[in-house]
């Protein structure tokens, strides 16, 4: 009975340490520890139980004792229930890993993908406009794939051209698997040359050319997507049938690409000429959904970037008429409906209807990062912030290196007064784009608010916009106590932006305590409808300006919510 018991004993730990510590995470370190202990002390065990036994009066030499005071009976009865309850729960604990694993075996398959830029071989980098417009198309089309994980254009295009290696972005982006490829075209004729390779190690996974007629260039996008979606292990997603290729002219579709290889960059010159290609992809197919919903997004930038006042208006109604043309012709296009949302809530001032229109955007194309995004910002506008923080992170998912949406992200949470988080998300937007304009505004306005001079003086030395740069000096000096650089830089600001930055005035004196000079610039913004404006709601700068009847009469004619209820 004794050596049954040292043996159970034996057992009891090797089934705990076996069964029992996996389930609760402890290291297999530990696990083995226990396993040679109990090998190397089950000898020891054995030997001690043939010359001693347990008793009521402790342990005894077995040659002491009468058979009356044994106790080895009883404890080896209690010794079996404690083994048969290990056992038991090792059991259940083996068919729920196999259960519980089994499911994660099947669904645990890294379904996620980016498209890289692909590479323009034609040897005329006028074309490169065409392997872009190639390669944002893919993206688009992985993307209604059910279940599939594929990185936003600003991610996977901030690689092109690069040195790093698979493994590298795949890191960086959170993948599994990279599309990568190249575009060769010669007169009416395109080669495409397509591999999907493994991030972790390079390997090719499934490649693929396409030698097609310039007219067929739906179908292999189309055919492109089809295939990488059967490599990705396609079986466990819902399926789905490839899009039907849109009835437009190659030279329209071309001109599409065009343009949006010019709005990418941002600049009010490039914005133009992508307004050029927008209008001659509409002249050469009418009924252009897609067309008009780009002019009407880059029509609003432009009114946006200019400092022509006397246009904006004529400009905001062009791309209103364009926004709804775009949904006219195309109900479920996502894009249409964005961009007829953006142009009545920053065109037009139409919250509510702008806000739907979002909204339903979002819901056509759950997986458009540029979508989530612009939703972040009205959801903000409108005071629903939580909603808001939830849309710029999902933007950030779909899309991890998309500055603007990081810039987001730090406005959300600089308005609901998490400084800190706010800062970081500020500090990542600027690493990500250095030199766009406001690239240092949350970090100077965090710095601001902590009543922190020095560190927004420095923030504001490295503002790549000097109009931006001025309002931030001004700030930063007020804050350390320096009236006269700040004075100095706030009269610099009112010459070179007065027809342009009349908010950013505004916030200058609100914040310095100049409450009559800001509810002017206030007022100037609103005659001009300066986007800014839409800040005034949320905005902490301007939170001395709250109790003033004229801050409460300003909000009411603007007719945003206020989110000081």
């Amino acid at each position: 009975m004794r050596r049954r018991f040292a043996r159970g004993t034996a057992k009891l730990l090797v089934q705990i340490a076996t069964q029992v510590f996996p389930f609760f995470d402890i290291p297999n370190e530990t696990v083995r520890i226990v396993v040679i202990a109990v090998v190397i002390g089950f000898p020891f065990a054995m030997l001690f139980s043939w010359f001693y036994e347990w008793t009521p009066q402790g342990i005894r030499r077995e040659s002491e004792i009468d058979d009356s005071e044994s106790i080895t009976r009883q404890t080896g009865k209690t010794m079996d229930r404690w083994i048969i309850a290990v056992l038991t729960l090792a059991v259940v604990l083996l068919a729920a890993n196999a259960v519980v694993g089994g499911k994660r075996a099947a669904g645990d398959i890294d379904r996620s993908v980016a498209v890289l830029p692909l590479i323009n071989e034609s040897g005329d980098p006028a074309n490169e406009y065409f392997s872009d417009g190639l390669s944002e198309e893919l993206i688009t089309a992985l993307a209604q794939i059910g279940d599939l994980k594929v990185i936003g254009r600003s991610s996977s295009f901030r690689f092109k051209g690069g040195a790093e290696g698979s493994r590298v972005i795949g890191e960086k982006l959170g993948v599994a698997t990279l599309l990568e490829g190249t575009v060769r075209t010669q007169g009416d004729r395109v080669r495409i040359v397509a591999e999907l390779i493994s991030a972790a190690d390079g390997r090719a996974l499934w490649s693929r050319s396409y030698d097609r007629e310039l007219k067929d260039i739906f179908a292999v996008q189309s055919e492109i997507a089809s295939a990488v979606a059967v490599a990705l292990k396609s079986a466990l997603f819902a399926a789905e049938p490839a899009a039907a290729a849109p009835e437009v002219s190659v030279d329209a579709h071309k001109a599409l690409l065009q343009a949006r290889f010019y709005r990418q960059r941002g600049s009010e010159e490039d914005a133009v000429k992508a307004v050029h290609y927008y209008d001659e992809a509409i002249r050469l197919e009418p009924t252009y959904a897609q067309a008009f919903a780009g002019r009407a997004t880059t029509v609003i930038n432009v009114a946006d970037l200019t400092a022509d006042i006397g246009r904006k208006p004529a400009l905001r109604a062009a791309a209103l008429l364009d926004a709804r043309k775009a949904v006219e012709l195309d109900p479920d296009l996502a894009e249409a409906h964005a961009a007829l949302g953006w142009a009545l809530f920053l065109g037009s001032w139409q919250f509510s209807e702008g806000l739907a229109e979002l909204e339903r955007s979002a819901q056509l194309s759950s997986s458009d990062a540029t979508v989530h995004n612009l939703l972040a910002r009205v959801l903000l506008y409108a005071g629903r912030f939580p909603d808001a923080e939830a849309a710029a992170r999902r933007a950030i998912e779909i899309d991890p290196l998309m500055a603007s949406a990081h810039v987001s992200l730090a406005r959300v949470l600089f308005t609901m007064g998490r400084l800190d988080e706010a800062d970081v998300q500020a500090r990542k937007a600027a690493e990500l784009q250095p030199t766009s304009a406001s690239s240092h505004r949350w970090q100077v306005f965090v710095a601001v608010r902590r009543g922190d001079g020095e560190t927004a003086l420095r923030e504001a030395q490295l503002e790549p916009n000097e109009g931006f740069r001025l309002c931030f000096l001004a700030l930063a000096q007020a804050v350390r106590g320096d009236r006269a650089a700040s004075d100095a830089a706030l009269a610099q600001l009112i010459a070179s932006g007065e027809q342009s930055l009349a908010y950013q005035i505004a916030q200058v004196h609100a914040w310095r305590g100049d409450n009559d000079a800001a509810f002017e610039w206030l007022r100037r913004a609103y005659d001009s409808h300066d986007g800014g404006l839409l800040s005034m709601p949320s905005d902490p700068l301007l939170v001395g300006l709250r109790r003033d009847p004229r801050y409460t009469e300003l909000l009411s004619r603007l007719g945003l919510p206020d989110s000081r209820r």
